[in-house]
């Protein structure tokens, strides 16, 4: 069966594993990537199989291109072509930035942002070939609104949502829609820094009154995968009504 392929990166954990899990229980062949928990891809592998499709497992830095290229390599010698991309991938800074190293700066930049950019640029030639195909982009609300300690994250998540209104115009004549979700606090290991207290004084500030789960954004990335094409150019808050 010539099924439809759903990219996700970052996909050991989190958001991303839990889109991995959600596609392939909705039939889709997938193919996902971290940078270095292979066991973790392997279990997932495991489990998304019961499911019946095909996954294609990679670990590598998607913000390095030459890892990235080796990851597409991979993908279509398996015979397989992406309808959907999830750049997922992505790691978090909290500190002042003046004590942040030229090191650091440069690892969230091509982590968050680069990885967007190379992701994209060979997903895109693909979708091409079949004038169809959805790019989704993970973001933040800190990339709409700025936040204090977390300035080059901000940044980076602020280059994402630019980046995703600006290749929706260019692909939108060609079928292909670009949107982003933008995440407020999500119950995943990126968040777990936190203490209890800090949890409790975030949750007082929501809206819903909670954290959100990986699962209800797997859904949410779905349901963008699955909507019409008018859907694009999109940055959308997925945040409890927090920010």
């Amino acid at each position: 069966m010539n099924r439809k392929t759903a990219i996700i990166t970052g996909a050991a954990r989190g958001i991303g594993r839990a889109a991995a899990i959600k596609f392939a229980s909705m039939g889709y062949d997938i193919a996902v990537s971290c940078i270095k928990n292979t066991s973790s891809l392997i279990a997932l592998r495991k489990e998304a199989e019961k499911y019946n499709i095909h996954c294609t497992i990679y670990t590598g830095d998607m913000g390095n291109y030459n890892d990235v290229t080796e990851f597409f390599k991979l993908i279509d010698k398996e015979g397989k072509e992406p309808y959907i991309l999830v750049n997922n991938a992505g790691v978090s800074y909290t500190g002042l930035l003046q004590d942040m190293t030229p090191k650091e700066w440069e690892r969230i930049i091509h982590t968050n942002l680069s990885s967007v950019f190379y992701c994209s640029k060979l997903a895109i030639p693909m979708m091409l070939r079949r004038k169809a195909g959805k790019i989704i982009n993970i973001s933040s609300v800190w990339g709409c609104t700025g936040a204090s300690t977390e300035v080059a994250y901000s940044a980076t998540k602020g280059g994402v949502n630019s980046f995703t209104m600006a290749l929706a115009k260019e692909l939108a004549p060609s079928n292909i829609q670009v949107n982003a979700v933008a995440c407020g606090i999500i119950n995943t290991d990126m968040n777990s820094f936190l203490s209890n207290e800090e949890i409790k004084s975030i949750t007082e500030e929501i809206p819903a009154c909670r954290l959100g789960t990986p699962e209800e954004v797997a859904e949410f990335i779905y349901q963008l995968a699955e909507s019409g094409s008018y859907l694009t150019g999109q940055v959308i808050k997925f945040d409890g009504g927090w920010v």
